[in-house]
Parts: structure tokens; C-alpha cells; sequence
């Protein structure tokens, strides 16, 4: 577990960082983290400062559910990526919101990353809203197995594939070349021999009813809310913006970047998150 004590920086807080402690001292706070809160650990996002730049085309959904093609080429790439994303550690922010949760100020966490960097930093209560990397089902029988498990297979299965990796990926994935591909075998569900997918929500799909209304109502416990290293762009995390604006919540954004809503914002900081958590963490702490 990273502790919050090895990642703070300097004591002093500047006038944003005191508004936003300001705007959040003596609430409940439930905090919507999107994938600016784990850039620092390493894994890029689709939407953040640069990113947009690149062209990064997103796993749709339907594709992957309908076409076997684009299910190999997905193992393919997460074959390759997934040593790297598993790698990734938690960072200053995790840390910070961890401490937050401990101390009370925070009763729980909605996320948009499928991680589980959150966990990892000792954050106990935490809603995935897109689910987890680290999970496997299968599409014919539910059945699940870890992916590192999963890795193994991929990795017996295909002795000989190249363990270059060109770039990593927002999904835990890398970009690999047709060549690269052409020869790539995909292990099955080793319960009823069925295709296998990433226990996530890819673009295109939607959140589990029952995951979006444990996150309302971890929203009703809170008295204000923090959103982290999120856009907004999509409506699975917007969503609670607009109910915690309906309620009349105090608002907060944290964000590098463009973000939708911030006019409902009583306070917006554009800062890096691991830079401005701890700081605001340590500013509640004094109380």
C-alpha cells in the first residue's frame, strides 16, 4: 500500500488547493475518479491534455461481441499489453484519496478506470463503474477466471509471438501490427470452451443497472462531490454531476483539460491530481 506520507509534497497549499478544502471542510465527500487519476501511474487516457492529438480508437462493444477477428486481435494486443498495465502502482493521488476515506472525509468512490489502482492504494469502498482489467468472463456460460491466469494461456498458446510492445493502450491493450496478428490463437472459457472478454464495459456498451444504482445511492450519502482526472465527456460519469446538481451538492472538479460541466462547478482547479490530492488531503487534516 502506498502511504500517504511518502508521496506529499511541500506543506505549503496554494489559494486553489485552500478553495477547494474550503468548499469540501466538515462535508461527506463522494468522489468520481476518471483516468486522469492514474496517468501518473503510467496508464494513458483517451481524453486528456495530448492524448487527443493521437488517434486512439476505443474497443466497440459490438464489434467485439459479433466478430471473432476483432476478439483475437483484442487478446492479441492485451497479450502485450497487459504485463505493463499490471504494473502499474498506485500514485500520490490514489494515496491521497485513500487517506481522505480513512479519515472520514470521503465515505466511497465512484471510478471510470478499470485498474484497480484505487484498491491497490487502500481505498475500501469502491463502485467500477466500466468493471476491472483484472477479470475475465465468459460470454457463454458467465463463467470467470483472473487474466493473469488468462496471460499464462495466452502465453502457452502462442510461444513464438513477439513480446514487443509499441505503445500501450487506454484499455490495457497495445497497438500491434496485421503481421503481428496473423497467427494469434485465442484460448476459450476452460468451463464450457465458450469466447472469453474482458470483465469491462467497452464504448458502445452500457453500466450494469445494479452497478449505476449502488453508485446513486452512495451518491445520497454524501453532502458535496469531488470530481477527479475525469472529462466528463461520456455520460456514464456525467450522470452524476447532474443529480449532484439537482440535489443542490456543492461541486467540485479536478481535472487537466477540456470538462463538460464545469458551468455546475462551485470550484474548478485544473491541476495534476497527484499535486493537488495530497495537498488538499493535508488541508483537511489541519482541520
Amino acid at each position: 500500500m502506498t502511504s500517504l506520507h511518502d508521496v506529499l509534497p511541500a506543506p505549503d497549499v496554494s489559494p486553489s488547493v485552500e478553495a477547494l478544502a474550503a468548499l469540501l471542510r466538515r462535508r461527506r465527500t463522494v468522489v468520481l475518479t476518471g483516468a486522469g487519476c492514474s496517468t501518473e501511474s503510467g496508464i494513458p487516457d483517451y481524453r486528456g491534455p495530448g492524448t487527443r492529438a493521437r488517434a486512439r480508437n476505443p474497443i466497440q462493444h459490438r464489434e467485439f461481441m459479433t466478430r471473432p477477428e476483432v476478439r483475437a486481435r483484442y487478446w492479441a494486443r492485451s497479450l502485450m499489453g497487459w504485463p505493463r498495465f499490471s504494473s502499474a502502482r498506485p500514485n500520490a493521488a490514489h494515496a491521497a484519496l485513500a487517506a481522505l476515506e480513512q479519515a472520514g472525509h470521503v465515505p466511497g468512490l465512484i471510478t471510470q478506470n478499470v485498474d484497480q489502482l484505487h484498491q491497490a492504494a487502500g481505498s475500501s469502498r469502491v463502485i467500477e463503474l466500466h468493471g476491472a482489467l483484472a477479470r475475465v468472463r465468459c460470454l457463454t456460460c458467465g463463467a470467470q477466471e483472473r487474466r493473469v491466469d488468462l496471460q499464462e494461456r495466452l502465453l502457452a498458446l502462442n510461444p513464438d509471438f513477439s513480446h514487443e510492445v509499441l505503445e500501450l493502450r487506454p484499455d490495457g491493450d497495445a497497438d500491434l501490427t496485421s503481421e503481428q496478428l496473423s497467427a494469434f490463437r485465442v484460448p476459450a472459457c476452460l468451463a464450457c470452451g465458450g469466447p472469453l472478454k474482458p470483465d469491462v464495459v467497452f464504448f458502445g456498451d452500457n453500466v450494469p443497472v445494479p452497478t449505476v444504482e449502488a453508485a446513486f445511492a452512495l451518491l445520497e450519502e454524501g453532502d458535496a462531490l469531488l470530481v477527479v482526472g475525469s472529462s466528463l465527456a461520456i455520460f456514464s460519469g456525467y450522470r452524476f454531476l447532474v443529480r449532484a446538481s439537482e440535489r443542490r451538492m456543492p461541486i467540485a472538479i479536478l481535472n487537466m483539460g477540456e470538462c463538460r460541466g464545469v458551468e455546475l462547478a462551485d470550484v474548478h482547479l485544473e491541476a495534476r491530481a497527484g499535486d493537488a490530492l495530497p495537498r488538499l488531503a493535508e488541508a483537511l487534516a489541519r482541520g
